[in-house]
C-alpha cells in the first residue's frame, strides 16, 4: 500500500457535487496514508460572469484570492484532503483557430502551474506523485514541471469532441505517451491506452458498500400497486431516449422515475408527457441509497456507440448493493456482471427484460445482488489503485 507520499491530483471535476465521483472516492481513501492536494476543476471567466448573473455558483472569493485558495476538507472516510481553487482561466474551448487558441491556452496553463507551485511551496512539497484525473488539457503542460516523482493519468471515460473539439484527441494521445503510467476504469478503455503506453492498468469502479448496504432492501416491495423502475445519474447525451420511450409506452402499468442533472433537455421533452413518468432534480450522495432501495428495478439505458464502449457505470454496483435488479443496454462489455444483471441489444429486448425482471424477482435474488456488490467496495478499489501506484513507482526507479 502506498504510504507517506505527497499526491497532487489535477482534476476535471469538483470535489463536491450531486453525484458519486470515482476520483473523490479513491483519493479520499489514499489520503488516509498520504498527504493529498486536490485541484478543483479549472473555472473560467465565463463561470465568473454566470455566477455574477445568478445562473451558476462558483467560489469567486477563493478564485480571486480574497479568501484562501487552499482549504482542508474532511472526507466521508475520516481522512483530510487539501482542496485548491485555482485562479479563473480564459474560456478557450470555443476557439477554433489554433493561432488564437495557443496563446490563451499558454496563459491558462501558466496561471494553473503558478497556483500549484505556490501551494507546493506553502506545504513544502518537494517531489509529488501527480495524478491527472481525466484532464489531459491541463495535465500535459505540467509534465516535468513539478519535479514530480511520478506522473499518472487516471482515465475514466472515452475521449470525445463535445467540449474541447478535435484538438483533444492529439492532446490526450501526447499526454498518454508522456506519463509514467495510466490507470483506466474499463477493459475496453485500457486496450486503447495500452497502444499509447505499455504501463496501462485497470482499476474498475466500486461502491460505498457500507453506506448502501445500510439502506438495502431485504424483500420485494409487494405492498405497492404500481412497480417503480428508476434511473439516477446524469441525464445527458449518453441516454438512449428511443429505447426508454419504447419501454415507457409498452409498460404503462409501471412508473418510471428519473433523478439527476438534466443536461439533455430533449430527454424531458420526449418523456415527461407520459403519465407514468416522473423527473426529479439531483439529490445529495448520502440520500442516494434510500432512493435506489425504493426501486423495484434500476436501468442504465445508454446509447450503443464507440464512446460509450469505454464506460464502466458507477451506478451498476450501487443498484446491486441495495438489492435492486438491473437492466442495461449493451453499450459496453462488462462480462463480470453477465450472471447478475440483464443486457439488451435492442428496445424490444430491453422492454422484455424489464418485464421479466419485475415478474421474477425474489428475496433470494436480492440477497445475491448484495453479496455480489460487496466484492466491489471502494475500499477494495482504493487498495487496487494504491498497489498499481506502487508498481509504477518501482518501475520509474529502475
Amino acid at each position: 500500500m502506498l504510504k507517506g507520499k505527497d499526491i497532487i491530483c489535477v482534476s476535471y471535476t469538483t470535489w463536491y457535487g450531486p453525484y458519486t465521483k470515482s476520483t473523490v472516492q479513491i483519493l479520499s481513501r489514499l489520503a488516509k496514508h498520504n498527504r493529498l492536494v486536490f485541484i478543483e476543476y479549472p473555472f473560467t471567466l465565463k463561470d465568473v460572469v454566470t455566477t455574477l448573473l445568478g445562473k451558476t455558483k462558483v467560489p469567486l472569493a477563493r478564485m480571486f484570492g480574497f479568501k484562501n485558495r487552499l482549504k482542508v476538507l474532511q472526507t466521508d472516510v475520516e481522512s483530510e484532503v487539501y482542496q485548491l481553487i485555482a485562479p479563473p482561466v480564459f474560456p478557450v474551448d470555443f476557439i477554433k483557430n489554433e493561432k488564437i487558441f495557443k496563446p490563451f491556452y499558454r496563459v491558462n496553463n501558466l496561471l494553473y502551474r503558478w497556483a500549484i507551485k505556490q501551494t507546493m511551496k506553502k506545504l513544502d512539497i518537494k517531489s509529488p506523485v501527480v495524478i491527472t484525473a481525466f484532464n489531459a488539457l491541463y495535465g500535459l503542460p505540467l509534465v516535468g514541471c513539478l519535479n514530480e516523482e511520478m506522473n499518472v493519468y487516471y482515465c475514466y471515460d472515452g475521449i470525445e469532441t463535445r467540449r474541447h473539439g478535435e484538438r483533444i484527441f492529439k492532446i490526450d494521445e501526447d499526454f498518454s505517451k508522456a506519463v509514467d503510467g495510466i490507470i483506466t476504469t474499463s477493459d475496453y478503455l485500457n486496450i486503447d491506452k495500452e497502444k499509447m503506453n505499455p504501463n496501462s492498468y485497470v482499476v474498475k469502479n466500486g461502491v460505498d458498500y457500507d453506506l448502501f448496504i445500510s439502506e438495502a432492501k431485504t424483500d420485494l416491495h409487494s405492498d405497492r400497486k404500481r412497480k417503480i423502475i428508476g434511473y439516477i445519474g446524469s441525464l445527458d447525451h449518453r441516454f438512449d431516449i428511443d429505447t426508454m420511450e419504447y419501454a415507457i409506452k409498452q409498460l404503462s402499468e409501471v412508473n418510471f422515475e428519473f433523478t439527476g442533472d438534466l443536461r439533455n433537455k430533449l430527454i424531458k421533452d420526449r418523456l415527461d408527457g407520459y403519465p407514468n413518468v416522473k423527473f426529479s432534480p439531483p439529490i445529495a450522495p448520502h440520500e442516494v441509497p434510500a432512493l435506489l432501495a425504493s426501486y423495484d428495478l434500476g436501468v442504465i439505458p445508454y446509447i450503443v456507440n464507440e464512446v460509450n464502449k469505454n464506460i464502466y457505470p458507477l451506478k451498476i454496483n450501487e443498484y446491486l448493493a441495495v438489492g435492486v435488479s438491473v437492466v442495461l443496454t449493451s453499450f459496453a462489455k462488462l462480462p463480470e456482471f453477465e450472471q447478475i444483471v440483464r443486457f439488451a441489444t435492442d428496445k424490444e429486448e430491453f422492454t422484455r427484460q424489464l418485464n421479466e425482471e419485475l415478474s421474477n424477482d425474489s428475496k433470494e435474488k436480492i440477497a445475491e445482488r448484495k453479496a455480489f456488490s460487496s466484492k466491489n467496495s471502494w475500499n477494495n478499489k482504493a487498495d487496487e489503485f494504491s498497489e498499481v501506484l506502487e508498481q509504477l513507482l518501482n518501475k520509474t526507479k529502475h
